[in-house]
């Protein structure tokens, strides 16, 4: 797998634009890979985070394949001296009782509705702190991993529009919630699978990558 960071210019009116409408990022990444492959089958995921102190947005992007970033259009980076976009190849190793901070920019959600219901399989979002922990914990049983600590330290609502063909847009309305902590491995095989392949729904959208990293000490 490869691993890009990319520090976006803030000024740049394509990247105002995309954090106004996250699927328009999605494009964005995904002009890096080859014409026509799908998000899925090249395994990409991507997140923005901010910076805490200056507010700089930048931008990750796990994939498969190596990206191609010479698709970007000039200004889209910070141009500050230092080597940007940042790619590097990692190959990932668990152990089972193994103890990993970890970052995850969710969607979380729950289904309505029942067979008799038109809007059955309908997905609404959880809003209430208490369902999110709860969202959290069952992936982690499902993905190979305990959680130990964990803390909603984000929220928010994305709003943008989805094209589907050039005379087709579809409003979008999606809340995040970025969970920071630490886990405990218990699966690493469903771990490695789980980062893989991201975690829970809108992965097009810069939902469902999971960061890992040693813990801090002390």
């Amino acid at each position: 797998m490869y691993l890009s960071l990319l520090q976006l210019n803030p000024r740049s009116r394509q990247v105002q634009s995309e954090l106004a409408n996250p699927y328009e990022m999605h494009r964005t990444v995904m002009s890096a890979f080859p014409d026509g492959h799908p998000r899925d089958a090249a395994g990409v995921l991507f997140r923005l985070d901010f910076d805490s102190r200056t507010g700089q947005p930048a931008l990750l992007v796990q994939s498969q394949s190596e990206p191609n970033w010479h698709t970007l259009k000039p200004g889209y980076l910070l141009a500050d001296g230092m080597p940007n976009p940042q790619t590097k190849p990692f190959q990932p190793r668990f152990q089972a009782g193994q103890l990993l901070a970890f970052r995850l920019l969710a969607n979380p959600t729950r289904r309505v509705g029942n067979k008799e219901d038109p809007n059955c399989g309908a997905r609404v979002a959880l809003y209430k702190e208490e369902e999110q922990y709860e969202w959290l914990s069952r992936k982690a049983a499902q993905h190979g991993f305990r959680v130990l600590q964990a803390q909603v330290s984000h929220t928010d609502t994305l709003t943008g529009k989805l094209r589907r063909e050039p005379q087709t847009e579809h409003a979008l309305t999606l809340f995040a919630v970025r969970f920071d902590g630490v886990l405990e491995v218990t699966d690493p095989a469903k771990l490695r699978e789980a980062l893989a392949s991201g975690i829970g729904s809108g992965k097009a959208f810069g939902f469902g990558l999971l960061s890992l990293a040693r813990p801090h000490s002390g």
